[in-house]
């Protein structure tokens, strides 16, 4: 008799199956600090290749960290789910050296689409970033869940 994973046990084994091909998300240096059920918080350090002709970290690469976060949080239902649509606003510059730590959840959840906010902030908490996305469910699961 198998025992059903628990909605954490779920998000989890969702990210260790997304993190081995997410190749952007590795090769932009960011890392995933936890997941749960509609939920994630990644990081990123802000390193000398993301910095614009301004002197500050390029809005691309905060999105970046951003989207990352907002993905594992909604695929962490065993539920394969893509972006339907999202808005950014930039608040503050993140600076070279800075740490993003970009957190989010899900304000709605239901049937195929789902809502989500993400704010990044850089080391002293400041907000750097308001980012809300809108997924869309598409077939497959991550894994097999095991029946009770």
């Amino acid at each position: 008799m198998s025992v059903a994973l628990t909605p954490q046990q779920v998000a989890e084994r969702c990210a260790e199956v997304m993190w081995p091909d997410d190749h952007a998300a590795r090769g932009l240096g960011i890392e995933i600090v936890c997941v749960g059920p509609g939920a994630a918080t990644l990081r990123m350090a802000v390193r000398p290749d993301m910095v614009n002709g301004h002197g500050i970290c390029h809005g691309g690469f905060i999105f970046a960290v951003a989207d990352s976060t907002f993905a594992y949080a909604c695929n962490g239902y065993n539920h394969r789910a893509v972006a339907s649509g999202v808005d950014i606003n930039f608040i503050a510059p993140a600076h070279l050296g800075d740490v993003l730590t970009a957190a989010g959840q899900a304000r709605h959840q239901g049937g195929r689409s789902g809502v989500y906010d993400i704010e990044v902030t850089n080391q002293d908490g400041r907000l750097i970033a308001v980012f809300r996305g809108r997924s869309s469910r598409i077939k497959g699961h991550f894994f097999e869940e095991s029946q009770p």
